[in-house]
C-alpha cells in the first residue's frame, strides 16, 4: 500500500481547507474551543511541510510532523495526541481518505503525576478568599466534583432545587451525569438565580435576550434561545457577537475569570501548593473516598468511564498512609536513648571527680557569644556538682552507721567474755 494520500479531482469553486474542516466539525456539533483547536493544528501540519496541500501528504508526513512535536516542541503527551485527532479528523471527515499505517511515531513521555489535592483546612482558606458570585461557583466546584467547564456551561433548567441535583449535560466524551447539589447551597444558589433572570429580562427588553443553543436547536425550535430555562447560571457581565452566528447575546462567563480569582485567593490565603479549578475536583473525590463513599459512587459522580481513572485518588488519600510509621521514627528513638545513657554517664564522671574544672583549658575571649557558652557551661557543672553533694550527703551517714554499728557489736562481745572469765 503508497505510504503517500493522492489528490483527487476539486472542482475550483470549492471552499478553502480550513472553512471544510469547520464546517464538518459544525455538523458533528462539536465544540467551537474543538474547533479552533483543530483548525490551528492542521493549519501548523501545512506550514510544517512548507504549506503543501494535505492530499499531497500522507503517513511519513504525518508522522514527520508528530515526531517534530515530541523531539523538537517538547509538547506534552496529551498535546501530541490532540494534534494526531485534529489531522486524523481533516483526512478522514474532510479530505475522505483512509490513511495507510503510520510509521514509527516519536511518542512524547507520558508522566505518572498524583493530582495535587488540598486538605479540608486548605479548602476553607481558599474558597474563604472569593467573593461574590466567584464564592458561588467555587464552592459549587468544590462541593459537585464539576468540571469548570460543566460549571460554566451549566443551564438555569439543568438544577433540581427539590431534589438537590445538578443534570450535567454533555460532559467529557458528550455524557450526561448527575451531580449532588449541596443543601448549604441552595439559598444562595436560590439567590443568584433569581439575579440572573432580572438581567435576562432586561436583555429581553433590549432585543438582546437569546442565549446559545447546542445541536442546533434553535432551528428544531425557534423560539428556545429565548426561554428562561436555557439561561447560563453563570452569564458573561458583557455581551458578545457568537462567533458562529454572527448575533449579539450574553454568552457565559469565561473559565480564566475564575481561574484567575482562585489563583488570588490562594496567594492570600496562604496555601503554597498549585491550585486551579480541577484542584477542586481533585478534591471532591479525594475526600468523599476518605470519607468512606463508595470508588464506584464516586466515579459516577465524577463521569469517568474507568474505575481505574477514579482510583488515582485511592494513592493521595490521607488514611492510606497515616498508619504507616517512618522507619526514622525508630532511628531517632535509639539516637534519643544513647544521648540519654551518655548524659547519665556524664553525671557519674562528675560525682567521682566533682571538683574538675572543664573550663579551665578554655580561652580568655571575652566575646559575647563565649560569654555565653562560658555561663551555659558554669550552671550545667554546678548543677552535676549539687547532685554529685546530694549523693555524697547521702552516702556519708550510711558509712557512719555501718562502722558504728562494728563498733557496738565488737564491744558486746568483749564485755560478755570479761564476764564470763
Amino acid at each position: 500500500m503508497s505510504a503517500t494520500v493522492q489528490p483527487t479531482a476539486k472542482a475550483a469553486t470549492q471552499p478553502k481547507l480550513l472553512d471544510q474542516l469547520r464546517r464538518e466539525i459544525r455538523l458533528r456539533h462539536y465544540s467551537i474551543r474543538t474547533e479552533h483547536s483543530y483548525s490551528d493544528w492542521v493549519y501548523r501540519y501545512i506550514v510544517y511541510h512548507n504549506k503543501r496541500h494535505p492530499a499531497e501528504m500522507g503517513a511519513p508526513e504525518i508522522t514527520a510532523f508528530l515526531s517534530y512535536l515530541a523531539t523538537d516542541l517538547n509538547v506534552a503527551a496529551s498535546t501530541q495526541n490532540q494534534a494526531c485527532c485534529a489531522i486524523g479528523f481533516l483526512y478522514k471527515y474532510v479530505l475522505e481518505k483512509d490513511l495507510p499505517e503510520f510509521g514509527e511515531i516519536v511518542r512524547a513521555k507520558k508522566p505518572k503525576k498524583l493530582p495535587v489535592v488540598l486538605s479540608a483546612e486548605e479548602t476553607a482558606s481558599v474558597l474563604s478568599g472569593l467573593e461574590g458570585h466567584h464564592r458561588l461557583m467555587g464552592d459549587l466546584l468544590y462541593g459537585t466534583g464539576m468540571r469548570i467547564i460543566e460549571l460554566i456551561r451549566l443551564r438555569v433548567k439543568d438544577v433540581d432545587f427539590d431534589r438537590r441535583m445538578i443534570i450535567v449535560r454533555s460532559g467529557k466524551g458528550q455524557k450526561d451525569r448527575v451531580a449532588v447539589l449541596p443543601s448549604e447551597l441552595v439559598p444562595e444558589l436560590k439567590a443568584h438565580v433569581e439575579k440572573v433572570r432580572l438581567l435576562h429580562e432586561k436583555d429581553l427588553a433590549a432585543g438582546t435576550g437569546t442565549v446559545h443553543l447546542p445541536f442546533a436547536l434553535d432551528r428544531k425550535y425557534p423560539n428556545a434561545n429565548k426561554e428562561w430555562g436555557w439561561k447560563y447560571v453563570f452569564p458573561a457581565h458583557k455581551l458578545s457577537v457568537d462567533p458562529r452566528s454572527g448575533i449579539t447575546q450574553r454568552h457565559h462567563v469565561y473559565e480564566s475569570v475564575l481561574q484567575k480569582a482562585l489563583q488570588t485567593a490562594t496567594r492570600n490565603s496562604g496555601v503554597v501548593k498549585p491550585v486551579h479549578a480541577h484542584t477542586m475536583r481533585h478534591g471532591f473525590a479525594t475526600h468523599m473516598l476518605e470519607a468512606g463513599h463508595d470508588i464506584r459512587t464516586v466515579q459516577k459522580l465524577l463521569g469517568h468511564k474507568d474505575v481505574r481513572t477514579t482510583m488515582i485518588y485511592t494513592h493521595v488519600m490521607q488514611d492510606g498512609i497515616s498508619g504507616v510509621a517512618s522507619p526514622l521514627t525508630r532511628v531517632r528513638l535509639i539516637q534519643q536513648q544513647r544521648q540519654t545513657a551518655a548524659k547519665e554517664a556524664d553525671g557519674v564522671a562528675l560525682i567521682k571527680s566533682p571538683l574538675q574544672n572543664p573550663l579551665a583549658e578554655q580561652t580568655n575571649d571575652e566575646s559575647p557569644a563565649n560569654e555565653t557558652q562560658n555561663a551555659d557551661t558554669r550552671a550545667a557543672i554546678a548543677e552535676h556538682a549539687c547532685s554529685a553533694r546530694t549523693r555524697l550527703g547521702l552516702w556519708v551517714p550510711a558509712i557512719l552507721l555501718k562502722r558504728i554499728g562494728y563498733a557496738a557489736l565488737w564491744l558486746t562481745a568483749f564485755l560478755w567474755g570479761s564476764k564470763q572469765s
